[in-house]
This record gives structure tokens, sequence and C-alpha cells, in this order.
């Protein structure tokens, strides 16, 4: 069984889509940004603040290893975790990527509703916010798409809706992996 990766940029709805489909498709869920603070002891903020975002990059590294050999989850990948190619091809082997986007202000006003997430992530620069967003998009988006085989832009949908997109992706894809393996076996 295949894991369900949700890749993409902070405040685009991985943990809280990843929660639904998990839950609706009875599979584990892991995000990783949790899975780094539970396994330091630290917040990314301190974890950040202490070895700089090398020392959460290298965390979040051996995280992403350690769950990448196992099948049947639903994975919330922090939102840098695929510049790291080889955290891509260790997940790629079970993995099908869901790149889940959403426009800068929708991001921003998510950011602003959810406080606590600031206080667990430090900023990425020392800058504006929407600067700051625009900027990393610019930077990841390449990447996002290079690395996803769905794409759902949350920007205008409920966090329902936007594992429904999923789960009907997931489905697709089964039945075209099924009629290409019927047509192997002929």
């Amino acid at each position: 069984m295949m894991n369900i990766v949700l890749i993409g940029y902070r405040a685009c709805g991985k943990t809280s889509a990843g929660r639904v489909v998990a839950e609706k498709m009875r599979r584990p869920f892991l995000d990783t940004d949790a899975l780094v603070q539970e396994r330091t002891g630290k917040s990314i903020r301190a974890l950040v603040a202490d070895g700089g975002w090398p020392a959460f990059r290298s965390a979040e590294r051996a995280c992403i290893r350690e769950i990448a050999h196992r099948d049947g989850l639903v994975i919330s990948l922090g939102g840098g975790a695929v510049l790291d190619r080889r955290n891509v091809a260790d997940l790629k082997i079970r993995g099908v990527f869901f790149w889940l986007t959403a426009d800068v202000a929708t991001i921003r006003k998510r950011l602003g509703q959810a406080p606590e997430s600031g206080d667990q992530r430090p900023p990425l620069s020392g800058g504006d916010a929407g600067a700051e967003i625009k900027s990393l998009l610019r930077e990841r988006e390449p990447v996002y798409r290079r690395v996803a085989d769905g794409v759902v832009d949350t920007s205008r949908l409920t966090v329902a809706e936007v594992a429904a997109e999923i789960m009907g992706l997931v489905a697709k894809m089964k039945k075209i992996k099924s009629k290409e393996m019927n047509s192997d076996v002929r």
C-alpha cells in the first residue's frame, strides 16, 4: 500500500487535511515537523535557535529516513523537506506526492489565524512576512512542481474538501495503475 505524502508551503493544509485523509482511509498519520520535535525534545524554533536551520534539516532528514521504509502512511512533510533530494528519493519509492498550494494572501491569513504556529516555527528570514512567503514560494515551487504526482489548490477549500480532493486523486491513480497492470498481463 503506497504512502500518501503531502508537500507544500506552511499553512497550505498538509497537517489538517492529512489527519482527515488518514482517519477516513484508516491509515496512520505522521507529521515530520511533529516527529522532529518529538525526537529532539525541542520546538522547531528552539532547535533552529540552538543549531540553525542545518540542525533542523539534519533532524528532519533522520526522521524521514526512519519512516521512508514503512507502507500505508499519510505523511505531512515540512515545507522545505523536498529541497533535500534524498528525502524525495527515499519517499518516492513507496509514496505518491500531493502538492497542496494556496495563494500568498490565503497563506498570510492562515498564519495570522494560527499564532501557535509562530511559536513553534521561526520565520525563515528576518523580513516582511509577505515578502518572505513570495520569495520562498518562488524558490520552492519548481521543486514542488517537479516532485508532485498531483496538485490541490487549498485557497478556497475547507479541510474536508481538500481531503476529499486528495482521496479522489488517490482513487484515480489506483484505477490507472490497475488498468496498466491488467494490460501488462495480456
